[in-house]
Protein backbone atom coordinates (compact mmCIF):
# COMPACT_ATOMS: atom_id res chain seq x y z
CA UNK A 1 0.00 0.00 0.00
CA UNK A 2 0.99 3.82 -0.55
CA UNK A 3 1.52 6.40 1.93
CA UNK A 4 -1.02 8.52 0.04
CA UNK A 5 -3.83 5.63 0.83
CA UNK A 6 -3.77 7.40 4.11
CA UNK A 7 -3.92 11.27 3.59
CA UNK A 8 -7.20 13.00 3.89
CA UNK A 9 -7.64 16.57 3.94
CA UNK A 10 -8.48 18.09 8.09
CA UNK A 11 -10.16 21.66 8.63
CA UNK A 12 -7.50 23.17 11.19
CA UNK A 13 -10.49 24.48 13.06
CA UNK A 14 -11.19 20.66 13.89
CA UNK A 15 -7.68 20.06 15.80
CA UNK A 16 -8.47 20.12 19.12
CA UNK A 17 -6.49 22.66 21.20
CA UNK A 18 -8.14 21.57 24.72
CA UNK A 19 -9.56 18.53 26.14
CA UNK A 20 -13.86 18.23 26.45
CA UNK A 21 -15.09 20.23 29.50
CA UNK A 22 -15.65 16.64 30.82
CA UNK A 23 -13.87 13.40 29.99
CA UNK A 24 -16.92 11.41 28.83
CA UNK A 25 -18.92 14.46 27.51
CA UNK A 26 -16.10 13.65 24.34
CA UNK A 27 -18.30 12.51 21.46
CA UNK A 28 -18.21 8.35 20.01
CA UNK A 29 -18.43 7.31 16.96
CA UNK A 30 -19.77 3.81 17.35
CA UNK A 31 -18.47 1.69 13.79
CA UNK A 32 -20.14 -1.30 13.06
CA UNK A 33 -17.87 -3.64 11.05
CA UNK A 34 -19.68 -6.39 10.06
CA UNK A 35 -22.25 -4.05 8.33
CA UNK A 36 -21.07 -0.69 7.98
CA UNK A 37 -23.38 1.09 9.90
CA UNK A 38 -22.45 4.08 11.99
CA UNK A 39 -23.49 5.72 14.78
CA UNK A 40 -23.31 9.43 16.49
CA UNK A 41 -23.28 9.01 20.76
CA UNK A 42 -21.39 10.20 23.56
CA UNK A 43 -18.25 8.56 25.68
CA UNK A 44 -20.83 8.31 28.45
CA UNK A 45 -22.88 5.65 26.41
CA UNK A 46 -20.03 3.58 26.10
CA UNK A 47 -21.60 0.92 28.63
CA UNK A 48 -24.37 0.78 26.44
CA UNK A 49 -22.98 0.82 22.93
CA UNK A 50 -20.78 -2.39 23.80
CA UNK A 51 -21.92 -5.68 24.05
CA UNK A 52 -22.12 -8.03 27.56
CA UNK A 53 -19.30 -10.25 27.22
CA UNK A 54 -16.79 -7.30 26.48
CA UNK A 55 -13.65 -7.19 28.60
CA UNK A 56 -11.72 -3.78 28.49
CA UNK A 57 -8.04 -3.73 27.91
CA UNK A 58 -6.73 -0.44 28.93
CA UNK A 59 -3.07 1.09 29.02
CA UNK A 60 -1.69 2.13 32.65
CA UNK A 61 0.77 4.03 31.49
CA UNK A 62 1.53 7.31 33.12
CA UNK A 63 2.97 10.53 31.32
CA UNK A 64 5.69 12.63 32.76
CA UNK A 65 6.46 16.21 31.85
CA UNK A 66 9.45 14.98 29.41
CA UNK A 67 10.12 18.57 27.68
CA UNK A 68 12.36 20.57 28.74
CA UNK A 69 14.51 23.75 27.85
CA UNK A 70 17.99 24.28 27.90
CA UNK A 71 20.75 26.68 26.99
CA UNK A 72 23.54 25.35 24.65
CA UNK A 73 27.18 26.67 24.96
CA UNK A 74 26.58 30.04 22.63
CA UNK A 75 23.42 30.79 24.69
CA UNK A 76 21.08 28.65 22.00
CA UNK A 77 17.74 27.88 23.37
CA UNK A 78 17.17 23.86 22.58
CA UNK A 79 14.23 22.00 23.46
CA UNK A 80 14.64 18.51 24.80
CA UNK A 81 12.02 15.75 24.37
CA UNK A 82 13.45 12.97 27.23
CA UNK A 83 12.08 9.45 25.19
CA UNK A 84 13.79 6.56 27.51
CA UNK A 85 16.87 5.64 29.91
CA UNK A 86 19.84 4.36 27.33
CA UNK A 87 22.29 3.49 30.56
CA UNK A 88 23.52 5.19 33.36
CA UNK A 89 22.37 8.99 33.31
CA UNK A 90 21.92 8.37 29.88
CA UNK A 91 18.42 9.34 27.72
CA UNK A 92 17.93 8.69 24.55
CA UNK A 93 16.25 12.29 23.41
CA UNK A 94 14.58 14.57 20.55
CA UNK A 95 16.42 17.28 20.08
CA UNK A 96 15.35 20.87 18.29
CA UNK A 97 17.29 22.22 16.67
CA UNK A 98 19.68 19.37 16.83
CA UNK A 99 21.85 21.09 14.18
CA UNK A 100 23.22 23.23 17.06
CA UNK A 101 24.64 20.50 18.88
CA UNK A 102 27.71 18.21 18.62
CA UNK A 103 29.45 15.39 21.04
CA UNK A 104 30.65 16.69 23.92
CA UNK A 105 29.21 20.09 23.98
CA UNK A 106 26.90 21.02 26.56
CA UNK A 107 23.47 21.69 27.51
CA UNK A 108 22.37 23.85 30.99
CA UNK A 109 18.82 23.54 32.20
CA UNK A 110 19.64 25.18 35.86
CA UNK A 111 22.84 26.26 36.42
CA UNK A 112 25.02 24.00 38.92
CA UNK A 113 21.72 21.79 39.54
CA UNK A 114 21.07 20.00 35.94
CA UNK A 115 23.60 19.74 33.20
CA UNK A 116 23.91 17.53 30.35
CA UNK A 117 26.25 16.78 27.44
CA UNK A 118 25.57 15.26 24.13
CA UNK A 119 27.56 11.87 23.85
CA UNK A 120 27.69 9.45 20.67
CA UNK A 121 24.89 6.86 19.86
CA UNK A 122 20.90 7.41 19.23
CA UNK A 123 19.04 6.60 16.55
CA UNK A 124 18.43 7.94 12.62
CA UNK A 125 16.41 10.98 14.32
CA UNK A 126 17.58 10.57 18.18
CA UNK A 127 20.42 11.47 20.04
CA UNK A 128 21.52 10.95 23.22
CA UNK A 129 22.49 12.66 26.26
CA UNK A 130 24.03 12.44 29.24
CA UNK A 131 22.94 14.29 32.19
CA UNK A 132 24.21 15.65 35.32
CA UNK A 133 22.19 16.18 38.21
CA UNK A 134 21.85 16.73 42.04
CA UNK A 135 19.20 14.01 43.21
CA UNK A 136 16.53 11.99 39.89
CA UNK A 137 16.12 13.06 36.22
CA UNK A 138 12.21 13.05 36.64
CA UNK A 139 12.14 14.57 39.76
CA UNK A 140 13.68 17.95 37.45
CA UNK A 141 11.16 16.65 34.64
CA UNK A 142 8.42 17.12 36.99
CA UNK A 143 10.17 20.43 38.54
CA UNK A 144 11.25 22.24 35.33
CA UNK A 145 9.36 20.22 32.22
CA UNK A 146 5.73 20.72 30.51
CA UNK A 147 3.36 17.80 29.57
CA UNK A 148 5.03 16.44 25.89
CA UNK A 149 1.77 17.41 24.08
CA UNK A 150 1.75 17.05 20.53
CA UNK A 151 2.89 20.24 18.09
CA UNK A 152 -0.60 20.86 16.80
CA UNK A 153 -1.47 21.43 19.96
CA UNK A 154 -0.06 24.92 19.88
CA UNK A 155 2.00 25.57 23.35
CA UNK A 156 3.93 28.58 23.42
CA UNK A 157 7.44 27.73 24.93
CA UNK A 158 6.88 30.41 27.57
CA UNK A 159 2.95 29.71 28.81
CA UNK A 160 2.22 28.21 31.58
CA UNK A 161 -1.61 28.69 32.32
CA UNK A 162 -2.48 25.77 30.63
CA UNK A 163 0.18 23.74 32.13
CA UNK A 164 -1.72 22.64 35.33
CA UNK A 165 -4.91 21.72 32.66
CA UNK A 166 -2.13 19.40 30.28
CA UNK A 167 -0.88 17.67 33.74
CA UNK A 168 -4.49 16.96 34.57
CA UNK A 169 -6.20 16.21 31.84
CA UNK A 170 -3.42 15.09 29.11
CA UNK A 171 -3.38 12.00 31.30
CA UNK A 172 -5.91 9.29 32.17
CA UNK A 173 -7.61 8.73 35.66
CA UNK A 174 -5.95 5.63 36.01
CA UNK A 175 -2.35 6.44 34.68
CA UNK A 176 0.06 4.45 37.19
CA UNK A 177 3.17 3.22 35.80
CA UNK A 178 4.97 6.22 34.85
CA UNK A 179 6.79 6.15 31.82
CA UNK A 180 5.19 7.88 28.42
CA UNK A 181 6.08 10.84 26.45
CA UNK A 182 2.90 10.53 25.05
CA UNK A 183 -0.46 9.84 26.38
CA UNK A 184 -2.50 6.60 25.68
CA UNK A 185 -5.32 8.86 24.14
CA UNK A 186 -8.21 6.84 24.15
CA UNK A 187 -8.36 6.47 27.66
CA UNK A 188 -8.19 10.35 28.45
CA UNK A 189 -12.53 9.77 27.85
CA UNK A 190 -13.08 7.73 31.00
CA UNK A 191 -13.41 8.15 34.37
CA UNK A 192 -14.03 6.13 37.69
CA UNK A 193 -17.82 6.32 36.90
CA UNK A 194 -17.51 4.46 33.85
CA UNK A 195 -14.57 2.33 34.96
CA UNK A 196 -17.09 1.28 37.74
CA UNK A 197 -19.99 0.09 34.63
CA UNK A 198 -17.66 -1.88 32.70
CA UNK A 199 -14.92 -4.97 33.38
CA UNK A 200 -11.96 -3.81 32.27
CA UNK A 201 -7.81 -4.87 32.92
CA UNK A 202 -4.66 -3.20 32.77
CA UNK A 203 -1.50 -3.67 30.80
CA UNK A 204 1.47 -0.82 30.39
CA UNK A 205 2.79 -0.16 27.37
CA UNK A 206 5.80 3.23 27.78
CA UNK A 207 4.19 5.09 24.53
CA UNK A 208 7.51 6.54 22.74
CA UNK A 209 8.94 7.91 19.70
CA UNK A 210 8.17 4.67 18.10
CA UNK A 211 4.32 5.28 18.00
CA UNK A 212 4.51 8.41 16.49
CA UNK A 213 7.96 8.47 14.03
CA UNK A 214 7.03 9.84 11.10
CA UNK A 215 6.30 7.28 8.16
CA UNK A 216 8.84 8.86 5.68
CA UNK A 217 8.58 5.91 2.56
CA UNK A 218 6.43 5.61 -0.03
CA UNK A 219 5.85 2.00 0.24
CA UNK A 220 3.69 1.22 3.96
CA UNK A 221 5.54 -2.28 4.04
CA UNK A 222 9.04 -0.73 4.20
CA UNK A 223 9.10 1.09 7.52
CA UNK A 224 9.89 -0.20 10.41
CA UNK A 225 8.93 0.70 14.20
CA UNK A 226 11.00 1.96 16.84
CA UNK A 227 10.61 -0.51 20.10
CA UNK A 228 8.69 0.29 23.08
CA UNK A 229 8.20 -1.65 26.42
CA UNK A 230 6.12 -3.28 27.87
CA UNK A 231 4.98 -5.11 30.63
CA UNK A 232 1.27 -7.44 31.34
CA UNK A 233 0.72 -8.76 35.11
CA UNK A 234 0.37 -11.97 36.01
CA UNK A 235 -3.38 -11.38 37.34
CA UNK A 236 -3.88 -9.33 33.89
CA UNK A 237 -2.67 -12.57 31.68
CA UNK A 238 -4.63 -14.57 33.62
CA UNK A 239 -8.10 -12.52 33.71
CA UNK A 240 -7.60 -11.85 29.62
CA UNK A 241 -7.25 -15.91 29.02
CA UNK A 242 -10.29 -16.75 30.67
CA UNK A 243 -12.29 -14.20 29.68
CA UNK A 244 -11.22 -15.50 25.89
CA UNK A 245 -11.63 -19.59 26.87
CA UNK A 246 -15.01 -18.34 27.98
CA UNK A 247 -15.82 -16.83 24.24
CA UNK A 248 -15.49 -13.19 25.72
CA UNK A 249 -14.76 -10.66 23.77
CA UNK A 250 -11.88 -8.07 24.43
CA UNK A 251 -11.94 -4.65 23.55
CA UNK A 252 -8.86 -2.72 23.60
CA UNK A 253 -8.68 0.76 24.56
CA UNK A 254 -6.13 2.39 21.80
CA UNK A 255 -3.91 1.44 19.88
CA UNK A 256 -0.96 0.90 22.35
CA UNK A 257 -3.13 -1.98 24.13
CA UNK A 258 -3.77 -3.16 20.12
CA UNK A 259 -0.20 -3.90 19.70
CA UNK A 260 0.34 -4.94 23.30
CA UNK A 261 -2.64 -7.76 22.73
CA UNK A 262 -1.49 -8.89 19.34
CA UNK A 263 2.10 -9.06 19.96
CA UNK A 264 2.00 -11.52 22.98
CA UNK A 265 -1.29 -13.58 21.11
CA UNK A 266 1.16 -13.50 18.09
CA UNK A 267 4.91 -15.12 19.91
CA UNK A 268 2.61 -17.09 22.28
CA UNK A 269 -0.81 -18.20 20.77
CA UNK A 270 -2.32 -16.75 24.59
CA UNK A 271 -1.50 -13.62 26.80
CA UNK A 272 1.58 -14.44 28.56
CA UNK A 273 2.51 -12.28 31.83
CA UNK A 274 5.93 -10.75 31.95
CA UNK A 275 8.42 -7.70 29.98
CA UNK A 276 9.22 -7.17 26.72
CA UNK A 277 9.55 -4.55 23.98
CA UNK A 278 7.54 -4.59 20.37
CA UNK A 279 7.87 -2.81 17.36
CA UNK A 280 4.88 -4.74 15.60
CA UNK A 281 3.60 -2.42 12.77
CA UNK A 282 -0.15 -2.98 12.02
CA UNK A 283 -1.12 -1.81 8.69
CA UNK A 284 -3.87 -3.16 6.04
CA UNK A 285 -3.31 -7.05 4.95
CA UNK A 286 -2.47 -7.66 8.99
CA UNK A 287 -4.87 -10.74 10.47
CA UNK A 288 -5.75 -9.74 13.85
CA UNK A 289 -5.60 -12.62 16.76
CA UNK A 290 -6.28 -11.65 20.01
CA UNK A 291 -8.44 -8.44 19.74
CA UNK A 292 -12.38 -8.35 19.13
CA UNK A 293 -13.21 -4.65 19.18
CA UNK A 294 -11.43 -1.44 19.90
CA UNK A 295 -11.81 2.20 21.24
CA UNK A 296 -9.57 4.40 19.44
CA UNK A 297 -9.35 8.85 18.53
CA UNK A 298 -9.14 10.20 15.08
CA UNK A 299 -5.76 10.26 13.99
CA UNK A 300 -3.31 11.87 11.71
CA UNK A 301 -3.37 11.66 8.04
CA UNK A 302 -0.15 9.40 6.89
CA UNK A 303 0.52 8.33 10.58
CA UNK A 304 0.70 4.50 11.58
CA UNK A 305 -2.12 4.83 14.28
CA UNK A 306 -4.38 5.03 10.85
CA UNK A 307 -2.73 2.41 9.29
CA UNK A 308 -3.82 0.10 12.09
CA UNK A 309 -7.61 1.13 12.36
CA UNK A 310 -7.72 0.68 8.58
CA UNK A 311 -6.04 -2.88 9.18
CA UNK A 312 -8.65 -3.55 11.85
CA UNK A 313 -11.93 -1.56 9.78
CA UNK A 314 -10.75 -1.47 6.44
CA UNK A 315 -9.77 1.38 4.67
CA UNK A 316 -12.72 1.99 2.39
CA UNK A 317 -15.04 2.24 5.94
CA UNK A 318 -12.24 4.15 8.17
CA UNK A 319 -12.32 6.71 5.12
CA UNK A 320 -15.87 7.21 5.04
CA UNK A 321 -16.02 7.50 8.73
CA UNK A 322 -13.36 10.09 8.81
CA UNK A 323 -15.27 11.80 5.88
CA UNK A 324 -18.69 11.77 8.29
CA UNK A 325 -16.31 13.15 11.38
CA UNK A 326 -15.23 16.02 9.27
CA UNK A 327 -18.84 16.57 8.19
CA UNK A 328 -20.34 16.11 11.67
CA UNK A 329 -17.48 18.52 13.46
CA UNK A 330 -16.15 16.17 15.42
CA UNK A 331 -12.95 17.08 17.57
CA UNK A 332 -9.85 15.16 16.22
CA UNK A 333 -6.39 14.00 17.28
CA UNK A 334 -5.08 13.78 21.05
CA UNK A 335 -7.50 15.91 22.97
CA UNK A 336 -10.41 14.78 20.14
CA UNK A 337 -13.30 12.71 20.16
CA UNK A 338 -13.68 9.02 20.06
CA UNK A 339 -14.30 5.91 18.01
CA UNK A 340 -15.59 2.11 19.10
CA UNK A 341 -14.66 -0.19 16.39
CA UNK A 342 -16.92 -3.25 16.76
Amino acid sequence: MRIEDFDYELPESLIAQEPAPQRASSRLMVVERSSGEIRHRHFWQLPEALTADALLVLNDSRVFPARLWARNQSGARIEVLLLRPAGDDVWEVLLKPARKLRPGQRLVFEPGQLEAKLVRGGGPFTRRLRFFCQGELREWAWKLGKMPTPPYIRRAAGESEREPLDRRRYQTVYASAEGSVAAPTAGLHFTPELLRRIPHVFLTLHVGYGTFQPVRVSDVAEHRMEAERFEISAGAADQINRHRAAGGKLVAVGTTSVRVLETSWQRHGEILPGQGETDLFIYPSYRFTAVDAMITNFHLPRSTLLMLVSAFAGTALIRRCYQQAIQAGYRFYSYGDAMLIL
